[in-house]
């Protein structure tokens, strides 16, 4: 993979990881029960599942891409339009980051478990990392190294996020949870994601 592919990776990966989602919400509610120490777990838990997703999508896009690079190619295309929509809706999206603290404590057991379950009851992540993996895969290269960069990128990457929201839970629970805040973060998401997808479709053109 081309050192060039890989950093646009990187910066799309922070932004995926970045987006409130059901990870985020668990991160933050985590930070401000337990602190940031003993929400380490349910951080390796939601990496855990992510890493699940991460080899279901591979898998499939490596067996389409042996098979069909027509299919691939409009896998590409489907995945362009998806982001810009994803951007739409977050644009649009009026909810609150909803993070409560929660009265009764849990084992790092129990944390990592409800963690991994979080992400693999997500489908949005495998719908995600479908739209966002055949963007920077080559066809014509081996699939099985380039699928392995993006997922230890995208793991890595994720765990440093949600890393930082749970510290940043912990000192500013009450900023995180702000409507008015979440509005605006929304509106950045949904403009970055909407350009994400405008220019994956401008280098395609």
């Amino acid at each position: 993979m081309d050192t060039h592919v890989w950093l646009a990776y990187v910066v799309t990966a922070i932004l995926f990881s970045l987006a409130p989602g059901s990870g985020t919400v668990n991160s933050i509610s985590n930070g401000l029960s337990y602190g940031t120490r003993k929400s380490l777990a349910s951080i390796a838990g939601l990496q855990i599942g992510l890493a699940f997703h991460i080899l279901l999508v591979g898998a499939g896009i490596g067996a389409l891409v042996a098979k069909s690079a027509f299919a691939f190619t409009l896998i590409k295309w489907v995945g362009v339009v998806y982001l810009i929509w994803l951007g739409i809706q977050k644009w649009r999206d009026t909810s609150s980051m909803v993070a409560t603290e929660e009265g009764t404590s849990q084992s790092s057991w129990a944390l990592l478990r409800n963690a991994v379950l979080i992400n693999l009851t997500n489908p949005k992540s495998i719908v995600f990392l479908v739209a966002l993996f055949p963007q920077f895969i080559d066809p014509s290269q081996p699939q099985t190294p380039q699928l392995l960069v993006l997922g230890v990128t995208t793991v890595f990457i994720d765990s440093v996020v949600m890393l930082g929201y749970t510290s940043l839970a912990s000192q500013m629970g009450r900023f995180i949870r702000s409507d008015r805040v979440m509005g605006k973060i929304n509106k950045i998401f949904g403009g970055m994601f909407m350009g994400c997808g405008a220019l994956l479709a401008a280098a395609k053109a």
